[in-house]
C-alpha cells in the first residue's frame, strides 16, 4: 500500500512539474501534433473533403423508399385505390344495379318470361333510357371506407448538366487544398511564435546573466564602501546610493523573470502541455536566401491566391453551364395494397427521360456570367499584387535585418565601453578621485546600453523568423 501511495505521489510531482529541458526541434515536433488551433484547422480540412464527396454523390443519383399508408371512404379515393391496387371489379361501377335494369327490360310486362321483342321495346323508350342512365350506383358513391398501403422505390439520375456538376466538384477538391493552405498557414504561425519565444528565452537569460553579473559588481562595491567608510573615506550617504542601485537592479532581474515564466506559460499553450524549462538554441537564426522566385514559389499567401483565381475559372464554367440543357432519367416501382407489407405481383413501374433547358429569364443568368468574368479578373489581379506584396515585404524584411545587425554591432560596442568607463570609474572612486555618484551614472549607462542591446538582438531575431515564415520555412 505504501508503495502504492508513493508511486501515485511521484507520478503526480511529474505531471505537475512538466517537461524540463525542452529543445527548440523536440517542441515544433511537438507543436505539429499538440497545438489546439492547428488541429482546429484540421478539422476544417476533413469537413472541406466531405463537401467533395457530397458533389460526387451527386452523379450517381437517388434512390427513394416511399411508404405511403392512407384510409378513406372518399368515392374518388377508394376507387383510385383499388386501381391502383388493381383490385378494381364491374361491381365497383354499381353494375349489380345496372344489370338489374336490363333484367327488367328483358321481362314480358305479362308473362315475366324474358322476351327480345319486350326488351327492344324497352330500351327504345326514351323514359326507360333515362331511368336506366339517371340509375346512381351505390358501389361507386358510397363505398366502404378502404386501407391503402402504397410502396414506391424511385430512382432518379443526372445524365447531363452542362458542365455544373464537373465545375463544382473541382471547385470542392480546390477548397479543400485551400483548407490545406490554410492550415499549412496557422502552422507556420505557430512555428513562428513557438521559435520567436525560444530565442526571447534565450535573450532573456543572457539578460537574466548579465543583470547577475552587475548585481555581483554593486555587491562588491558596496563592501568596498563599506570598508572605505570605517577608514573615513566614504560617508553613509555613498553606501544608500549604491544600495539603491542595487535594489533597482533586483528589480530589473524580477522583471526579466517574470517575463521568462510568462514565455513558459506561453509556449505550454502553443504546446498544449506543460512545460517547466527549455533549451534555448544556442546560434542566432539564420538569414534565408530570398529570392524572387523563391518567393513566389514557396509563399502559402501567393499559393492560396492563384488557387482562387483557380476556382473563379471554375465558377464561369458553372455560370456557362445553366445556358446548356439539363437531362435527367428516372424509374419508379411500387406496390399498393389494402394491408400493410402485403406484397403481390400486381406492382407497377414507370420510367422516362426529363430535358429541361431555360431559354429566357430576363438576363439574369447572363449577368451573373458576366459577373463571374468580372470576378476572376478582380482574383487575377490579386494573384499580381500578392506576387509583388510578398515580395516588397522580404526586400522591406532583409533591409530591417540589415539594419538590426548594424545596430547589435553598435551597442556591442557601446556596451563594451559603457562597462570600460565603469570599471574606470569604480577604480578612481576607491582612489578617491571620483564621486559614488559618477560611479553610479556610468553604471546607468552600462545598464541602458546592455538593454538596447539585448533588445536589437531579440529584434533581429524576430525579423529573421519573420522572414523564414514568408517562404514557410
Amino acid at each position: 500500500m505504501v508503495r502504492f501511495i508513493l508511486t501515485v505521489t511521484m507520478s503526480t510531482l511529474l505531471l505537475n512539474a512538466g517537461i524540463k529541458h525542452l529543445t527548440l526541434n523536440q517542441a515544433l515536433s511537438m507543436l505539429n501534433e499538440n497545438n489546439l488551433e492547428v488541429k482546429v484547422s484540421r478539422y476544417e480540412e476533413t469537413m472541406k473533403k466531405y463537401d467533395i464527396a457530397k458533389v460526387e454523390a451527386k452523379n450517381f443519383g437517388t434512390l427513394d423508399l416511399e411508404l405511403t399508408a392512407l384510409r378513406s371512404n372518399d368515392p374518388g379515393n377508394v376507387f383510385g385505390f383499388k386501381m391502383q391496387s388493381r383490385d378494381a371489379t364491374f361491381g365497383d361501377f354499381g353494375f349489380d344495379q345496372f344489370l338489374g335494369g336490363f333484367g327488367q327490360a328483358m321481362a314480358d310486362p305479362n308473362t315475366g318470361n324474358p322476351d327480345f321483342n319486350s326488351f327492344a321495346a324497352n330500351m327504345a323508350n326514351p323514359d326507360f333510357q333515362k331511368q336506366l342512365l339517371n340509375t346512381k350506383p351505390i358501389a361507386l358513391n358510397y363505398p366502404k371506407a378502404r386501407n391503402h398501403f402504397l410502396t414506391k422505390l424511385t430512382y432518379k439520375i443526372p445524365l447531363y448538366t452542362g458542365g455544373m456538376l464537373t465545375n463544382y466538384k473541382k471547385i470542392t477538391q480546390k477548397l479543400y487544398n485551400m483548407s490545406k493552405l490554410d492550415t499549412q498557414k496557422v502552422l507556420a504561425t505557430k512555428r513562428f511564435e513557438l521559435k520567436k519565444t525560444f530565442y526571447g528565452v534565450g535573450v532573456l537569460n543572457s539578460m537574466i546573466n548579465k543583470l547577475s553579473v552587475i548585481e555581483g559588481n554593486i555587491r562588491k562595491l558596496k563592501r568596498i564602501i563599506k570598508e572605505m567608510e570605517k577608514e573615513g573615506y566614504a560617508v553613509e550617504t555613498d553606501y544608500l546610493e549604491v544600495d539603491a542601485k542595487l535594489a533597482e537592479v533586483q528589480a530589473m532581474m524580477d522583471e526579466v523573470k517574470l517575463n521568462r515564466k510568462l514565455a513558459y506559460y506561453f509556449i505550454s499553450f502553443l504546446l498544449n502541455t506543460e512545460v517547466s524549462s527549455i533549451i534555448p538554441p544556442k546560434h542566432n537564426p539564420k538569414v534565408p536566401i530570398v529570392t524572387k522566385e523563391i518567393v513566389e514559389a514557396q509563399s502559402l499567401d501567393i499559393a492560396k491566391a492563384r488557387l482562387g483565381r483557380s476556382i473563379t475559372r471554375n465558377a464561369i464554367e458553372v455560370e456557362k453551364s445553366k445556358f446548356k440543357p439539363k437531362i435527367g432519367a428516372f424509374a419508379e416501382y411500387g406496390n399498393a395494397n389494402d394491408k400493410l407489407f402485403k406484397y403481390s405481383k400486381k406492382g407497377f413501374y414507370t420510367v422516362g427521360v426529363q430535358v429541361k433547358w431555360n431559354l429566357f429569364n430576363g438576363g439574369a443568368d447572363k449577368a451573373s456570367l458576366e459577373k463571374a468574368k468580372v470576378n476572376y479578373l478582380k482574383v487575377a489581379t490579386q494573384v499580381k499584387l500578392a506576387k509583388q506584396g510578398m515580395w516588397l515585404k522580404a526586400r522591406k524584411l532583409k533591409s530591417e535585418i540589415r539594419i538590426k545587425n548594424s545596430l547589435v554591432r553598435s551597442y556591442q560596442r557601446q556596451y563594451r565601453f559603457a562597462h570600460k568607463v565603469y570599471e574606470t570609474y569604480k577604480a578612481k572612486y576607491r582612489e578617491g578621485i571620483a564621486p559614488i555618484t559618477e560611479v553610479l551614472i556610468k553604471e546607468s549607462k552600462e545598464i541602458e546600453m546592455l538593454m538596447k542591446l539585448l533588445k536589437a538582438k531579440n529584434d533581429r531575431n524576430e525579423k529573421v523568423l519573420a522572414l523564414q515564415k514568408l517562404i514557410n520555412r
